[in-house]
This record gives C-alpha cells, structure tokens and sequence, in this order.
C-alpha cells in the first residue's frame, strides 16, 4: 500500500507527559538476543550488544566485532574520528555490491563499553530482530513504556468548528515522552471530509499503519491529519483498527474540557 514505510516523525518533548530520561552516551548491556538480516542470511547474532543512547529519546546497537560474519564486513582502511571516539569505517557486502561507509568499528573510545563494538546504520540491514520477534525503525527504549487503556471519557474531534469524531469509548495511548493519543472506533468518525492518503509509517513500538487520511474542509486539505493500526503489535492490541487523530493539528475535548495542542514536530 502506498510507498514505502517511513518512520514516525520523533516528537519534541511536551510538558505534561513522562519524559525520557536517559542521558546522550549512556551505554548498557541489552540482555536480549539480537540478530539482523541480509539478503535472506543471519550475519549479525550477539547476546552481548550494547544499547547506546545517541540522543536521549531511544538507543542503537552497538554490537561486539566477533559477532558480525566476517565476510560481510568490508575495511574501507579508514579512520574516523566521531563524537564518541576513534573507529574504522566498514561497508557491507550485498551480493556482489558493496554499501559503503555503513559500519564503525569503535578502536577508541572515552565511554565505556563501547570499544570493539560496531555500529551499523539500521537501514543498511534488511531484518532486525530481538530474539524471535522483528524489531522496526529502531531499538525499542527498555526505559519506553506504552499502555493502550479502554475508557469511557467523552471524546469530541474538531477541526475550525468542524467536528470530526465522536465518542464515548475511546482507547487511550499512554507512550513514555509524546502526547496522549485517542484512538476511536471509525463508527464514531466522519469521514465526509476525511480523504484517504497514502502515506505508510512504522513505528517500533506499535507497528505499521494500515491507513492515513487527510483532512478535506473547504477545499483546504490538511495531510495526514488521522491514522489507523490495523494489524499493531500486541502490545497495543486495543488499537486495532482504530482511528486516532494527530493532537497537534486538531481540536480535542475531553470530557467537556478543551485541551491545549501540544507543540511538537508533528505540530
């Protein structure tokens, strides 16, 4: 459906949810197993990878060098010098082509832990996986926490005076750091001004959306104003088939009270 999946926008931080809290370069040991994917081929199996906080809101992969297959790994004999150390650069073999430049083997290195492992951008990798189960987009965050809750507020969906949803037995998203989602039964919703999109995004810790509309009044369209999940990760299972609408780009009342539009990249 559409094009290809693209992550969900990372949000800037809003006031009156949990935050993450984990510093930039903060390092500790994943205890999962984790392995990726290449051309149908395990080439990366460790139990002793390293989760390291790049920036604060979730962590990478840095994975010990013995836990890589060799003959994946290809020395470009160069030496960078990056933000946390001195490392090699490496490409990877596909076939008979090689991604260059996607692999750092860390040489050097102040933060502890880190020396001897590699980092391999995401992208470069077709499948990741902890232990059995495929991982999207990137690592999830062991301090992350995401709770989707039946309830029964009262919830009213608007955009310039139009009211778009409404509902009484909504589900709600709790996800550590971005604003409350509402997720409501596409019976409650309007969908007369609602155009379908085809914008596909992925997220790790609820999965790929199903669908995206935009918003259609007065011939003043509004992109990819509302989503649906209808396959997420069990997780979120609650969510499943729902519609929720981004709170940054429209008007919600909760139980009778207007809230504020939170400011974040979605904004």
């Amino acid at each position: 459906m559409g094009p290809p999946a693209r992550p969900v926008p990372e949000e800037e931080p809003v006031t009156d949810v949990p935050q993450a809290i984990v510093p930039v370069n903060h390092v500790e040991p994943v205890p999962r197993r984790i392995r990726a994917v290449l051309d149908d081929r395990v080439v990366l199996d460790t139990t002793a990878a390293r989760y390291v906080w790049e920036w604060p809101h979730f962590p990478q992969y840095y994975v010990p060098f013995a836990d890589i297959a060799p003959d994946v790994l290809v020395d470009e004999s160069h030496e960078e010098h990056l933000r946390r150390g001195t490392a090699k650069r490496f490409g990877l073999r596909r076939g008979a082509e090689v991604i260059d430049g996607v692999a750092h083997l860390y040489t050097a290195s102040d933060i502890e832990g880190i020396t001897g492992t590699v980092r391999i951008d995401w992208a470069a990798l077709d499948h990741w996986f902890e232990e059995d189960e495929e991982v999207f987009v990137h690592p999830r965050s062991p301090y992350t926490r995401v709770d989707a809750l039946r309830s029964d507020r009262e919830v009213t969906v608007e955009f310039d005076g139009l009211v778009l949803a409404r509902s009484s037995h909504p589900v709600l998203v709790f996800e550590t750091g971005l604003p409350t989602r509402y997720y409501l039964d596409r019976l409650d919703v309007d969908f007369t001004h609602l155009v379908p999109s085809d914008t596909v995004s992925s997220c790790p810790y609820k999965g790929t959306t199903s669908a995206y509309w935009s918003a259609d009044v007065d011939g003043r369209v509004v992109p990819d104003l509302a989503w649906a999940y209808d396959f997420p990760t069990r997780q979120v299972l609650p969510i499943a088939g729902l519609v929720s609408f981004y709170n940054e780009k429209v008007d919600l009342t909760v139980d009778g009270v207007r809230l504020e539009r939170p400011v974040t990249r979605s904004s």
